[in-house]
């Protein structure tokens, strides 16, 4: 296949299980974009969790954050695109939430990533790595502030549920018809928190609108991923890769699975394509 853009998930597909990445995955990257590539993260990070991966990496383009939600330039700063979920879907969504699960607490993400309005409550539960974030550097607000505007994203998580029990309880609740999923887009990236976006987002929908401003042909898209979160996403592209450890669900939409993100799985494509 032509490959004009590369699109991939940091978190456990590029990045090791340290949250580094290996000398022969930084050459296939530099590889990549030397001969006219683009590459670009498509992350639920924001960018305050890239920026202190660009001095190793080098991302200083286009990047997709908060799932899709939103894309902006890492250079520039300017933003092609934000998908907010609306004040009162996220308040309804809370609303009934709270009442099947007492002790949830909320944290939204809003002005392309550069605010993180967390409940009372939340950053106690959190660690650095959660976020990219210092928990004792969150302000805490009460939940009629973290409810009270539209955000690009919201998470939140449970003192004892981890939070693959907590989204399938939540996904009770939608088949169980107390909430409408035809309002928003829920989905798991691996943290240890459940992740809401506005209706129709996905990292899929955000690649699609970067690949219109590019002049890239959906074919001519590589994607990479491992998480329930990066389904869309390989589905949408040309040749979507799983990495030996990604979820079942996402091999089993995926073109093809490589080696795990330990073994440069990323790479080892990148080298055959090249």
């Amino acid at each position: 296949m032509s490959v004009r853009l590369i699109a991939t998930d940091l978190d456990r597909t590029l990045l090791d299980s340290a949250g580094g990445v290996s000398p022969r995955t930084l050459e296939a990257l530099d590889a990549a974009a030397s001969a006219g590539i683009h590459v670009v993260p498509a992350t639920a990070r924001n960018p305050v969790g890239l920026r202190h991966l660009q001095p190793v990496l080098g991302f200083d383009q286009w990047a997709l954050c908060s799932n899709g939600a939103f894309g902006v330039h890492l250079t520039t700063r300017e933003l092609l695109f934000s998908d907010e979920v609306p004040a009162e879907v996220i308040a309804r969504f809370v609303t009934v939430l709270d009442a099947a699960v007492p002790g949830v607490r909320y944290a939204a993400v809003r002005d392309a990533g550069e605010r993180f309005v967390a409940q009372d409550g939340y950053a106690d539960l959190a660690t650095f790595s959660d976020h990219k974030r210092d928990p004792a550097a969150m302000h805490s607000e009460p939940l009629e502030v973290v409810t009270g505007a539209s955000a690009l994203k919201l998470v939140f998580r449970h003192e004892t549920l981890g939070s693959p029990e907590l989204y399938r309880i939540t996904r009770g609740l939608v088949d169980a018809g107390e909430l409408d999923n035809r309002l928003f887009e829920m989905t798991l990236s691996g943290a240890p928190f459940v992740e809401v976006m506005a209706a129709g987002v996905s990292k899929a929908s955000g690649l699609a609108q970067l690949c219109t401003r590019l002049g890239v042909e959906r074919s001519e898209v590589l994607a990479f991923g491992d998480g329930l979160n990066d389904r869309e996403m390989l589905t949408w592209a040309g040749h979507g890769v799983a990495v030996a450890n990604a979820e079942d669900a996402v091999k089993d939409v995926a073109d093809e699975l490589t080696s795990s993100n330990d073994e440069d799985g990323v790479a080892l494509v990148i080298e055959a394509l090249l």
